[in-house]
C-alpha cells in the first residue's frame, strides 16, 4: 500500500535516485545508432531499437544501485509507435530487473477519458476473457487541475493494484509561480494542490506512514520543499531538478523526513549523458552512467540520514 515497495527499494539500495531515461538520439552514442541503421536503414523503427539498446545496458549498470527509473513518455511518442513500443520494453525490462518504474505521463482528463489513462499506465485491459496490462508502471505522474474528477479514476486501480500517483505540486520549471504561487485566500495555490493529496490518499496511507498519492515537488525550490515536507506529512515526493536545472543535495535534503524516508531524487540527462561530460570512450556509456549514480547517491546521502 502507499510507497511501500519504493520506500523499500530505497532502504535496500540506500539510494533515494531516480534515473529519468528520457532518451534523445542525440544522447545515444553514434556507434549504437549506426548498427541499428545499417540492420533496418534510418527509420523511426532502427531509431527506437537504439534507444532500447541505450535503455537496456543503463539498466544492466544500474540495476543493484538504484530503486527506480522514470521514463518521460514525450520522449518515446517522438518515436511514433516504435517509441511507444519501446517505452513498454524499457518498463518490463526494468521491472524484470527489480526496478520499481515511474512513467512521467503528466497525464490529466476526466471520466471515462481518466479511466483509459488509468488502465494503459497502470491498470489492465480486458480482451476476452483475458486482462492485459499495457504498459504496467509502477506510479504515474499526474496533473490534478482538473480536480477531483481528474483523480479518483486512479485511486480505485491504486488500491487494487499496489500503484501509486505523483500529482504536480510545485513544480521545477522557472514560470511555475506565475499561477502555482497565486494566493487563495492567503494561501499559495501550491500548498492547496498538496493539501489535497494529502486529502486523495488519506485511505491508503502505508506502513512508513506514505500515502499512494505522492507529490511531484521541485529541487529548484527548496523553501518551498521544506515548508511542503512538513506541511504534508502522508505524501510522498518526487523531486525533479536536481543538477542539470540547478538543484542542490544541501537544498533536496528538506524533501526527507527524520528517517532519511519521504522523498525521491530525479537525474536525466546528467546520467545518460555522463559519457559525454567525461569525454570517455563512447562505448564505456552505461559504466559512465553507473559513476554518475553513484555520485550522486553520495552527495544526496550526505545531507540526510537514511
Amino acid at each position: 500500500m502507499g510507497f511501500d515497495r519504493l520506500i523499500e527499494k530505497i532502504k535496500e539500495t540506500r539510494n533515494p535516485s531516480v534515473v529519468g531515461l528520457d532518451p534523445k538520439l542525440d544522447y545515444v552514442p553514434e556507434f549504437l545508432i549506426q548498427e541499428y541503421m545499417e540492420e533496418d536503414g534510418c527509420s523511426l523503427y532502427s531509431a527506437a531499437k537504439a534507444i532500447f539498446a541505450f535503455n537496456k545496458a543503463i539498466i544492466d549498470e544500474i540495476c543493484d544501485i538504484v530503486p527506480a527509473i522514470k521514463p518521460q513518455a514525450a520522449y518515446y511518442e517522438m518515436y511514433g509507435y516504435n517509441g511507444m513500443e519501446t517505452l513498454e520494453k524499457t518498463i518490463r525490462y526494468a521491472r524484470l530487473k527489480g526496478m520499481f518504474v515511474i512513467t512521467d505521463g503528466k497525464r490529466n482528463d476526466i471520466g471515462a477519458t481518466m479511466q483509459a489513462y488509468t488502465a494503459a499506465h497502470l491498470g489492465s485491459v480486458q480482451v476476452g476473457e483475458n486482462a492485459f496490462s499495457p504498459f504496467g508502471a509502477d506510479a504515474l505522474t499526474v496533473n490534478g487541475y482538473l480536480g477531483s474528477d481528474g483523480i479518483t479514476p486512479l485511486l480505485e486501480v491504486c488500491k487494487e493494484k499496489d500503484k501509486g500517483i505523483f500529482v504536480l505540486v510545485k513544480t521545477s520549471n522557472p514560470s511555475s509561480g506565475e499561477l502555482q504561487d497565486q494566493l487563495m485566500d492567503g494561501v499559495p495555490l501550491y500548498a492547496r494542490m498538496g493539501d489535497l493529496c494529502e486529502k486523495w490518499g488519506a485511505d491508503t496511507i502505508g506502513k512508513y506512514g506514505y500515502s499512494a498519492v505522492g507529490a511531484v515537488v521541485g529541487a529548484t525550490y527548496p523553501a518551498q520543499l521544506r515548508e511542503l515536507r512538513e506541511r504534508l506529512p502522508h505524501t510522498f515526493f518526487l523531486v525533479p531538478g536536481y543538477g542539470a536545472q540547478g538543484g542542490g543535495a544541501e537544498g533536496v535534503a528538506a524533501a526527507f523526513d527524520k528517517n532519511g524516508l519521504g522523498g525521491i531524487v530525479n537525474s536525466s540527462r546528467a546520467v545518460m549523458c555522463a559519457y559525454q561530460k567525461e569525454g570517455c570512450d563512447p562505448r564505456d556509456f552505461a559504466k559512465a552512467a553507473r559513476r554518475e549514480v553513484l555520485r550522486m547517491r553520495d552527495d544526496i546521502t550526505s545531507h540526510i540520514d537514511l
